[in-house]
């Protein structure tokens, strides 16, 4: 199940479609670009449907919009090259919004913002989430991503192992192939409440690097695409306004995930 569903998160070919009302066939068509394999925020599940915050969030903005929107997935590291090669329009996948990223993309207003944290082992001797703690320690982390940017930025000490995608991490942490892992925190709380995440605790939130993790995550567009920038900006005033976004925040989360 694991595996399999990596795969398929991986094949851009698969397309998930959402009509964003009847009324809105004749409307605008946009194709959002997510990863599916990032739960609680967005997951390819065994039955191909794609579920979760990022899912969710980018079908009431497709209704605000009144697009027609399609979803196609793509692994991470190729998700911006996918973006500008016209794959698709955009990228709603929990991408922080950083200076490095602005240099190839343009970027909404965020629509969440949370701090990374580190995950142990229920019997790990590691009692504190700072870079002197895991001094020595295998630290794992999902390369191409903000946190694992963060860790070789602050965790130098650490030995840092990159995984393509978040499940793999995880699967290393629970079979002791690894001392820590390093996430969004929401991510990581979601994790240990199942099943595969009973191995481990969380340790402790990081303070935010605003050079390295950014304004919190936003909606990618390729360059210079402003007229799809801003009615993406407005949908999220719109959502944020009417209810719609803190109806979804609640689904998923027992704070608000916005941030301040």
């Amino acid at each position: 199940m694991r595996i399999s569903k990596r795969l398929a998160a991986a094949a851009s070919a698969a397309v998930f479609v959402l009509m964003a009302g009847s009324a809105m066939a004749d409307g605008e068509k946009v194709v959002i670009g997510t990863e599916g394999a990032y739960p609680p925020f967005n997951n390819l599940e065994a039955d191909g449907t794609l579920t979760g915050f990022d899912i969710d969030i980018a079908k009431a903005l497709c209704v605000e919009m009144k697009a027609e929107c399609t979803f196609v997935t793509q692994d991470w590291d190729g998700i911006i090259p996918a973006l500008i090669a016209k794959k698709f329009d955009a990228i709603i996948a929990s991408m922080s919004i950083t200076a490095e990223r602005k240099e190839k993309v343009d970027f909404t207003n965020k629509y969440y913002n949370t701090p990374p944290a580190i995950v142990v082992p229920k019997d790990s001797p590691i009692t504190e989430a700072t870079a002197a703690a895991l001094q020595g320690k295998a630290l794992g982390a999902q390369g191409s991503t903000t946190h694992s940017n963060y860790a070789e930025a602050h965790m130098k000490g650490a030995e840092i192992k990159l995984y393509p995608t978040a499940d793999e991490y995880k699967l290393d942490i629970a079979n002791g192939r690894i001392d820590a892992v390093i996430d969004d925190v929401v991510v990581l709380s979601e994790w240990l409440k199942t099943a595969d995440g009973a191995c481990c605790k969380l340790l402790g939130t990081l303070p935010i690097d605003p050079v390295i993790n950014g304004d919190g995550a936003g909606i990618a567009v390729r360059k210079g695409d402003d007229a799809l920038r801003e009615k993406f900006n407005k949908a999220i005033e719109a959502i944020r306004a009417n209810g719609k976004y803190k109806e979804i925040n609640e689904k998923y989360f027992p704070f608000d995930v916005y941030g301040s």
